[in-house]
C-alpha cells in the first residue's frame, strides 16, 4: 500500500533557508539534495549532564521557511553538520526534522509518503543522512515519479509504487558501500559513459587527465569500486557488442571490429579469443546453429498448414 502526499524535484531556496518541523510529518519524508546542506542531527544517547542547546535565532515550534527570524527556544540535544550534494535522509513518521541552507542557495528533490512497514523497510536507514550512490540517477528517478504523479489512472498508481520502491532500493545500496570516497559519482559517471560508447578511443591516461587525477590513482578507485580496471569494463563491453553484432548481422568481422572500436581486426579477434575461447567466426557459426536447431523443432509440427499431432498424423484444418 502506498499513497502519495507531496512530491517535486529541482525544488530551490535562497540563502537563509530552514525547514523544520518538531514532530515531524505523519507521513515518511525523502529528500535527495542538490546543494551542500547542513542537516540537524539529534543525539539519540545524550550525556546525563547534557541540557538542551540552542540555536539563538530558530524555533522549531512549527515549520520555519526563509530568513524568518524568530525567538530562540532550546533545541533536542543534538548539533547541526554539513553535508555535500547528493545527501539523501529519509526521516520516519513523527521523527524531528530540521535542516538548512549553508550556502547562496539550497535545491533538493523530495517526497512525502505513506506505506507498510515492509515498504519503508526497504531502506532501513532512517533519520540519518548518507551520501547517495548515484545522486544522478536518483534524481532522474524523483522527475519521472514527479511526471507520473500527474497522470490519474490505476496505471500510475502501480508505476508510482514500482519508481518508488527502485528509488529506496538503490538508496538502501548506497547505504552498504563504504564511504569516503570523494570520487563516488565520478567514477560511477565514467563507468556509465564506457557501457554506453564502449567505441570511443578511451585510454587510462586521457581519462585520468580529464577527471584531474594521476593514472595510478584512478585505477585504484575504479578497481576498488567496480572489482574490475576500466580498460577491462572498456574491452568486455566491446565484446559485448561484437557478440550482438554477430548474432544479429550480416556484416563482416571486419566491420563489427570497426564498429565496435577496433583499428586492427587481428587485435580484435586475438582478444576475442582471449575473453571467449573461440573466434569471431567460430562464434557466429556455433550461435546460428544453436538458433536453426530449436526453428527446425518447431516447424516439425507445422506442416503443409496442418498441425502434426503427438501419435504423428497430420490433422488438415477444416474449409
Amino acid at each position: 500500500m502506498l499513497e502519495i502526499d507531496f512530491i517535486g524535484y529541482d525544488g530551490t531556496h535562497p540563502a537563509g533557508f530552514v525547514y523544520g518541523l518538531p514532530k515531524g510529518h505523519q507521513s515518511y519524508l525523502l529528500l535527495l539534495t542538490s546543494t551542500p546542506a547542513e542537516f540537524y542531527l539529534v543525539d539519540e544517547k545524550p550525556l546525563k549532564n547534557n541540557t538542551p542547546s540552542s540555536t539563538g535565532n530558530l524555533t522549531i515550534s512549527h515549520v520555519i521557511g526563509e530568513s524568518r527570524r524568530l525567538p530562540a527556544e532550546p533545541l533536542p540535544v543534538g548539533e547541526f553538520r554539513r553535508f555535500p550534494a547528493g545527501t539523501a535522509i529519509l526521516y520516519a513518521p513523527g521523527s524531528f526534522v530540521l535542516y538548512r541552507s549553508c550556502e547562496e542557495n539550497y535545491a533538493n528533490d523530495w517526497i512525502r509518503f505513506r506505506c507498510d512497514e515492509s515498504y519503508a523497510d526497504l531502506l532501513p536507514l532512517k533519520n540519518q543522512p548518507f551520501q547517495a550512490g548515484d545522486a544522478e540517477y536518483c534524481h532522474d528517478l524523483f522527475k519521472l515519479m514527479t511526471w507520473e504523479s500527474t497522470i490519474e489512472s490505476s496505471e500510475s498508481t502501480e508505476v508510482l509504487s514500482h519508481l518508488l520502491k527502485a528509488l529506496l532500493l538503490k538508496l538502501a545500496e548506497s547505504c552498504s558501500r563504504p564511504a569516503g570516497n570523494p570520487h563516488m559519482q565520478e567514477m560511477l559517471d565514467l563507468r556509465k559513459r564506457i557501457y554506453n560508447n564502449p567505441e570511443l578511443s578511451w585510454s587510462v591516461d586521457a581519462m585520468a587527465q580529464e577527471l584531474h587525477l594521476s593514472s595510478g590513482y584512478l585505477q585504484a578507485i575504479y578497481k576498488n569500486m567496480f572489482g574490475s580496471s576500466c580498460m577491462e569494463d572498456v574491452i568486455l563491453q566491446r565484446l559485448k557488442r561484437a557478440q550482438d553484432q554477430l548474432i544479429s548481422t550480416a556484416k563482416s568481422v571486419r566491420e563489427i571490429a570497426e564498429d565496435c572500436g577496433y583499428n586492427n581486426v587481428e587485435h580484435f579477434c586475438r582478444q576475442f579469443r582471449k575473453f571467449l575461447g573461440i573466434s569471431p567466426s567460430h562464434y557466429r557459426r556455433e550461435r546460428a546453429e544453436a538458433i536453426k536447431v530449436p526453428q527446425e523443432k518447431a516447424s516439425l509440427h507445422l506442416t503443409l498448414g496442418g498441425t502434426e499431432t503427438r501419435d504423428g498424423n497430420i490433422l488438415s484444418p477444416p474449409f
